[in-house]
């Protein structure tokens, strides 16, 4: 029986051809793995996380657009009324490894609870930019100045009666991204009237929750 040395051939080409393509596609799929795990320490990297500062950090003293200051202790939150303005402020810390970018807010009267996201569309966005550094204490501000907000009676009416208060923050890293909500409850203490502040949750907007 003669040898068929063209079919031989083809055969062994063929045979090269798959383990080519087989090893570039290894190489392929490789590459993209590695690629996802560098983008995802990346963002790592950029990923803030606010949480309430500690007690014993610093304390600092936050203005306002109309010149008016309020104290603000670690791990506390400032609510003060003056006439019909209403402002309120967070001692925050960082405890990401980004920078965080404040973007909006809203206010609850009382203890808000449930799972669902906080819907976008009530925030308020700020009238200044804001950031906290990583590891580092900030803050959040905010104020109700118009007599007709619908929100300012509820709000100064739960103030009053020592109810809390629920503040959801919006935020992100400085590129605009890995948007986060995080539900900081404020908790009025009669003894030495301070306000302390508590984080009861957190809920991502540009990506998967971990729950």
């Amino acid at each position: 029986m003669a040898t068929d040395w063209a079919t031989i051939a083809s055969l062994a080409t063929a045979g090269g051809t798959l383990v080519l393509a087989v090893s570039t596609f290894a190489s392929v799929r490789s590459a993209n793995r590695a690629a996802r795990v560098a983008e995802q320490a990346l963002l790592v990297g950029l990923r803030p996380l606010l949480v309430p500062s500690r007690l014993q950090d610093d304390a600092q003293k936050i203005s306002f657009i109309d010149g008016t200051y309020v104290p603000l202790p670690g791990g506390c939150a400032a609510v003060k009324i003056d006439g019909d303005i209403i402002y309120l402020a967070i001692s925050l810390r960082n405890a990401g490894r980004g920078i965080a970018v404040l973007h909006s807010w809203h206010v609850w009267p009382g203890r808000r609870r449930g799972e669902e996201r906080p819907d976008l569309s009530v925030f308020r966005r700020l009238s200044r930019d804001l950031f906290v550094s990583p590891s580092d204490v900030g803050f959040w501000q905010g104020a109700f100045r118009d007599p007709a907000d619908p929100a300012r009676d509820e709000v100064l009416a739960a103030i009053k009666d020592g109810e809390p208060l629920t503040i959801d923050l919006l935020y992100g890293d400085y590129e605009g991204g890995q948007r986060v909500i995080s539900r900081f409850l404020l908790q009025h203490r009669g003894t030495d009237s301070r306000w302390l502040a508590s984080v009861a949750r957190h809920w991502n907007v540009d990506r998967p929750d971990p729950r």
